[in-house]
């Protein structure tokens, strides 16, 4: 099977490259930068570079001549934004089947900025041969913008179950490893790290504040200014830096505005880690509130939250049952290997 891989210069698009590399003939891709080199399959094909703006106008046309002169056997397309518009008109009056993966943002956040962005993201949808998501409500989401000739419920998976933690070695840490973008609301976790300082319980517990963004200079500046002495900034790290944070971390705190199944918590969850989560409805997939973790109703209170979670994470036997139903959950739908394998079968069935 040769495999046309279209979408925007992200880890994301790049981990699924890799993953799904050994499921099929050749892959190639069409993104909108460069692959690392730690990402190139031994049967990578073409790698083209284009502007998938919606000002580029000539990018359709130049991904319709690539699958001209290619004949890919399926297409695979990631997000239902402006990738998906530029290969939805690239495909037009073509037999070749498509499948068009959301990520998020652009089901649940995309269409409500206006009715074009809305019209857009819809006709993607509908245009497409079949549909995933990571998650039940995304898909749900994705039903109601537009009639789908198919919905698959199905995420990329975390790279490999890791090895058993020990609880017992685990350091009082807590670790917040989103990006630092408005969306990850990481000024909340500062802010509720305020709290958890000034509460003599907690002196032995330390925050770190992992990834980096376009809010990493407020951030250090709000630290400064709470005056906080046990929170550590460490900027964008490589995988397995972070896979030593997550073991190190007893708690995991994510609390996005909105979001879909993500990967860092399936790799907290399979390292160990206790979430504690914002009140979305893909988080709620994962995490029953007070059995496996913890979901907070309001980000004001996410002080509280953390020092309820805190407490709980401090007795080694309580988070021990949390994390070996946290393993479970992650081995039975949360790996990659056994997802990808899952995204080969559709692309067999839609062949």
């Amino acid at each position: 099977m040769k495999l046309l891989l279209i979408g925007s210069a992200s880890v994301h698009t790049f981990r699924y490259l890799a993953g799904i590399a050994p499921h099929v003939e050749v892959v190639h891709l069409v993104s909108s930068g460069p692959l690392p080199e730690r990402y190139h399959a031994a049967n990578l094909g073409r790698v083209e570079q284009v502007d998938f703006s919606l000002r580029a106008l000539r990018t359709a046309s130049r991904i319709a001549a690539l699958i001209d002169e290619l004949q890919p056997d399926m297409v695979h397309v990631h997000q239902a934004n402006s990738v998906a518009w530029h290969a939805r008109r690239a495909l037009a009056g073509k037999t070749t089947p498509w499948l068009l993966t959301t990520w998020g943002s652009d089901v649940l956040l995309l269409p409500q900025q206006n009715a074009l962005m809305k019209r857009m993201v819809a006709a993607n949808l509908a245009a497409a041969s079949a549909v995933s998501s990571d998650s039940l409500h995304m898909a749900a989401v994705c039903r109601q913008l537009a009639p789908l000739q198919r919905m698959d419920v199905l995420n990329f998976g975390m790279d490999a179950l890791p090895a058993e933690p020990d609880i017992a070695a685990k350091p009082l840490s807590v670790l917040s490893c989103r990006l630092h973008k408005p969306l990850y609301r990481i000024d909340a976790i500062v802010r509720a790290w305020a709290e958890v300082e000034a509460d003599a319980r907690f002196a032995g517990w330390s925050l770190t504040v992992a990834a980096s963004g376009s809010e990493t200079d407020a951030l250090l500046k709000l630290a400064r200014s709470l005056q906080l002495q046990r929170i550590h900034f460490t900027g964008f790290v490589a995988p397995d830096v972070l896979a030593g944070l997550y073991r190190d971390a007893r708690v995991f705190v994510s609390v996005p505005e909105s979001d879909a199944t993500s990967i860092s918590l399936l790799e907290a969850m399979g390292h160990g880690c206790l979430p504690l989560l914002s009140n979305l409805p893909a988080n709620l997939e994962w995490v029953l509130d007070g059995v496996n973790g913890a979901i907070v109703e309001d980000v004001a209170r996410l002080g509280a939250a953390l020092k309820t979670q805190l407490l709980r994470a401090s007795d080694d036997a309580q988070l021990a049952e949390a994390v070996a139903l946290n393993r479970r959950l992650v081995q039975e739908k949360g790996l990659q290997q056994a997802n990808m394998a899952r995204f080969a079968q559709i692309y067999r069935e839609l062949l």
